[in-house]
């Protein structure tokens, strides 16, 4: 007695089909899943017992092979559980085998027969919508998001609702559209006290997608800034939406209840990150391939906070999709491609104690310490930011003032600039191009320096509406690159 269901297995952020065949013949009672299986889809044969018992259905009494082809691709996760006890079920004839053909099948099975949800739903609901199908079953908390896929989710609570469905004795509820939701979930700007150089920096990188570099005292509102710098961007399209929702999907981290990810991302890892952590891939030769902080921040921002404490390789790793856009990650267990075009965000002191630059403490670091400290950051990726500037304390008087304009103002010019860049970006006037070149000499500006000012100078023009770069804007560009002793590193 054999019987088929089509699953899928996500690797990277693709899913690619996975062919379930159980086989049941006679001999002593024995259970064997075969095909490449990894140890959270070995344990499936525990759940699927437990499960199918915990429905009152029938375990067959027989030698059950369950095989997940194709067997050269590695299968990972608890997804395959529904699958499995839906093919096994099928094979001992307690549910038609022809129906099960035309579904396919995603979730993980608790011991009382309930279903879970698993990450990397919306990819393959995707994949099975590619491959012709047209029905899903899977956990009704993954209903809403396989139904972004454009293919009909077929939700259940049990294993029980399952086999009643797969028999034609239950309809399968409708699922309902989640609404949309109207408000950014960041922090306002208006919360910001003066530093209305560091309000306009946030304002440039957000109309131009600007990298970002806040330096300062403790307690000057570096971080208070940077977090409120995502509320400035535009919401995502559907497309982008379903993109960045596929990443997080995979990753695990789809905030409950909300199936779309309808802003752009926010994430701020903690300094002890690792690189795996922050670029992606897998503790080991057996581990998935996932996406790291850099991709789940894809069309979004990546704060590092006191970016000076990360670990160098993690920061060095950064260069090349801040460049690219993607991160191809390779590893024993196989390569994957995640995109990251991020804003990046830094922060961070300019010394090793903290107090150099505020007028109100003494610095107690001695050049040898302040040298090694900026040296954590090699030239080259400082190089990277295109707004570097120091964030000095606010002044009694300030802090007392009513806050600035809101994030609702703000994000209302950055949309009117970035339609403007979308257009055409503001070509250089003749007396700008001259301040340029003389910069290229003077500061010195490397090639890619040279760019990135061009492209600030452009952001701060489609900003005040001009249709040429001038040189006032050429010039607030080049105040915010980097001073020559800011970062010693190689």
């Amino acid at each position: 007695m054999l019987a088929k269901t089509l699953t899928h297995a996500v690797v990277g952020l693709e899913a690619r089909p996975v062919e379930v065949e159980a086989h049941l013949q006679r001999g002593v009672p024995a259970f064997a899943i075969v095909g490449l299986p990894d140890k959270a889809c070995q344990e499936a044969k525990e759940r699927v017992r437990s499960g199918i018992a915990s429905a009152e259905l029938e375990w067959p009494l027989r030698r059950i092979t369950v095989n997940l082809a194709p067997a050269g691709l590695r299968k990972e996760g608890s997804g395959f559980d529904l699958p499995i006890a839906l093919a096994v079920l099928a094979a001992s004839r307690q549910l038609p085998a022809d129906l099960l053909a035309d579904h396919a099948a995603l979730g993980e099975l608790a011991l009382d027969g309930r279903l879970r949800p698993v990450p990397g739903a919306l990819a393959c609901a995707e994949a099975a919508r590619r491959a012709g199908v047209a029905r899903l079953l899977c956990a009704a908390d993954s209903a809403a998001e396989v139904a972004l896929a454009g293919i009909e989710p077929i939700p259940v609570r049990h294993l029980v609702e399952a086999a009643a469905y797969l028999r034609g004795e239950q309809k399968p509820e409708p699922v309902e559209p989640v609404p949309a939701t109207d408000r950014a979930p960041y922090p306002d700007l208006a919360d910001v006290r003066g530093n209305e150089r560091a309000r306009r920096a946030l304002e440039l990188a957000a109309s131009g997608r600007h990298n970002l570099l806040l330096a300062g005292p403790p307690g000057t509102g570096k971080t208070m800034l940077a977090r409120r710098l995502p509320g400035l961007l535009p919401r995502l399209t559907l497309d982008e939406a379903l993109e960045v929702t596929r990443i997080h999907s995979v990753a695990g981290f789809l905030p409950a209840g909300r199936p779309l990810v309808e802003f752009p991302p926010f994430r701020a890892p903690h300094h002890s990150a690792s690189t795996a952590a922050i670029v992606g891939g897998g503790g080991g030769r057996d581990s998935a391939i996932r996406p790291g902080e850099a991709s789940l921040a894809h069309r979004g921002v990546l704060l590092l906070d006191e970016l000076a404490e990360f670990n160098r390789p993690a920061l060095e790793a950064l260069r090349q999709p801040l460049e690219d856009g993607f991160i191809s990650v390779a590893r024993v267990a196989g390569r994957a491609l995640f995109p990251a075009r991020f804003l990046l965000v830094g922060t961070m002191n300019l010394c090793p104690c903290g107090a150099r630059g505020d007028p109100a403490a003494e610095c107690s670091c001695t050049p040898q310490r302040i040298s090694s400290y900026a040296a954590r950051l090699s030239r080259a990726l400082l190089d990277r930011f295109d707004l570097v500037l120091s964030v000095p304390r606010a002044r009694a008087h300030e802090l007392a003032a009513a806050g600035g304009e809101p994030t609702s103002a703000v994000a209302t010019r950055v949309a009117e600039a970035r339609g403007v860049l979308r257009e055409r970006s503001p070509p250089l006037a003749g007396d700008a191009k001259a301040l340029l070149d003389r910069a290229v000499d003077r500061i010195p500006l490397s090639g890619r320096g040279r760019a990135r000012v061009v492209r600030v100078a452009a952001s701060a023009a489609a900003l005040a509406g001009s249709e040429l770069t001038a040189p006032e804007h050429i010039a607030e560009a080049l105040s915010y690159r980097p001073p020559a002793d800011f970062g010693s590193g190689a």
